[in-house]
């Protein structure tokens, strides 16, 4: 397992009579690629900007390889950032956009040249030096400020939600390449997007944030399958969530009948909520089933139909690869392994 890089040490910073950030603990390993996900107002691109050193928090230090940053100013940190606004000087060309960090170093020309020319390799625009930035399309844009972040070799790289201005098909093809660049350069990535699947798709670890507090840290499986809280789930794909009752260990109660599970270590009887991805839900036949309820609507979602189906008291949300008629009485099977406990009111990660 890669070293620690950075660490962010009871961190607290207030705006006005905000609170943006309530006591931060997190760690960063080099060669990781680290995303913080939530939704607006939840402190994610605050915590990006201390990192980079645009902000300064209330209290709390920064430490990079244990030495504290928290002070110290950006130009002064191995460390790059690439905004949603990709701030790209539009009277240079391509090649001077990406050379300018290494002239205001005063590198050699025969490195410079030597340098532009491998970043511009990297992020598939080698025969695009003398062009214009107006010039280009928004994915090409976002692709020059990578190669002018990247080219200074920063020890780590901050991407503010930079996918954000790009159609879907493009995030999509970016999302596969930036992750290419960081796992071929290898060097510490820590991103910053409100998009589940983004998140999902190229992390190494997710932070799941919300009202400036960490509610979770795990990997994309972890985050999914294993959701702390209610918060987590629901923010993290789609989610029922259910109050339940955990009778003893690997055994819950739902929707007023009894279902085995494969959760243990909660006090008997206690109450808890219930997690089910609506992927997980089984139409059966009536004699497998579990649950009997009413189908009241069917979505097509291109790989899938979304069902709503009530059942024991509870609107289901169901997918599937078939679709059930309005109105038609279905059955329904959650096996042990479709249902994940949790702790009511859990406290966030501290």
């Amino acid at each position: 397992m890669s070293k620690e890089l950075i660490r962010l040490k009871d961190i607290v910073m207030t705006i006005g009579d905000n609170e943006v950030l309530k006591k931060m603990n997190l760690y960063i390993r080099d060669r990781e690629f680290l995303t913080m996900l939530g939704p607006s107002g939840c402190g994610k691109t605050t915590t990006l900007r201390i990192i980079g050193g645009f902000a300064t928090p209330t209290a709390g230090q920064l430490l990079f390889e244990d030495r504290d940053i928290t002070k110290v100013p950006p130009h002064k940190r191995p460390i790059n950032t690439v905004f949603q606004k990709y701030a790209l000087f539009t009277h240079l060309n391509v090649y001077e956009n990406v050379a300018f960090g290494l002239r205001l170093k005063k590198v050699q020309e025969n490195e410079v040249k030597k340098r532009v020319g491998e970043m511009l390799e990297m992020v598939n625009l080698g025969n695009y030096g003398e062009r214009t930035v107006s010039s280009l399309s928004g994915g090409e844009q976002q692709r020059v400020a990578i190669a002018r972040a990247l080219v200074n070799h920063p020890r780590i790289l901050l991407l503010d939600e930079p996918l954000g201005a790009l159609d879907l098909k493009l995030r999509k093809e970016m999302q596969l390449e930036l992750k290419k660049i960081q796992q071929h350069l290898g060097i510490t990535f820590i991103y910053v997007t409100h998009d589940q699947e983004e998140a999902l798709t190229m992390s190494d670890t997710v932070v799941v944030m919300n009202k400036g507090r960490i509610q979770q840290i795990g990997t994309p499986i972890d985050i999914y399958n294993e959701p702390k809280n209610a918060f987590v789930a629901d923010f993290i794909g789609e989610s029922n969530i259910i109050p339940a009752v955990m009778e003893k260990d690997y055994y819950v109660r739902f929707a007023d009948r009894g279902f085995e599970c494969l959760d243990a270590g909660f006090a008997p009887n206690e109450d808890v909520e219930v997690v089910v991805r609506p992927e997980d839900i089984k139409v059966v036949d009536e004699q497998k089933g579990q649950l009997r309820g009413v189908v009241e609507s069917t979505i097509f979602k291109g790989v899938h139909y979304e069902m709503v189906i009530r059942a024991n008291g509870f609107a289901w949300l169901v997918q599937s690869t078939k679709a059930e008629e309005v109105g038609q009485e279905v059955s329904l099977l959650i096996t042990p392994n479709d249902i994940h406990v949790m702790r009511k009111g859990v406290a966030e990660h501290e």
